[in-house]
């Protein structure tokens, strides 16, 4: 009945990102000019840059209970509306309504994502 339906959830220490703001070969490979533009003008990138990457492993594993597996962090894009809320894309797959919700602290980033296969 809900085949259709798929959630995911991350969790990650934003320690994992500090000084890793200017590894431009890590982050290349994980995140998109939008997302790095909008994480690296903060005033704590480590925050965004790790609460992005949960949102793209959320989404990932929520993938993977709908048997999409070939989708990498730089195919997810998560980027903010123009009311400051967070939304996922994935080009390659038009036919997902993705909602993603983040959050952080001080020590913690984490990010839930639900998705329906249109």
């Amino acid at each position: 009945m809900l085949e259709n339906i798929s959630i995911g959830t991350d969790i990650e220490e934003i320690k994992r990102f500090e000084g890793k703001e200017t590894n431009f070969t890590f982050l290349s490979k994980v995140f998109t000019t939008p997302e790095l533009e909008y994480s690296l003008k903060t005033k704590s990138p480590a925050q965004h840059l790790c609460a992005r990457f949960c949102a793209k492993e959320a989404i990932v594993k929520a993938l993977t209970g709908l048997d999409i597996k070939d989708v990498y962090y730089s195919d997810i894009e998560i980027i903010n509306r123009k009311d400051g809320l967070p939304c996922a894309k994935i080009a390659k797959y038009p036919n997902l309504k993705i909602k993603v919700s983040l959050s952080h602290c001080k020590d913690y980033a984490t990010a839930n994502t639900i998705i329906e296969k249109l």
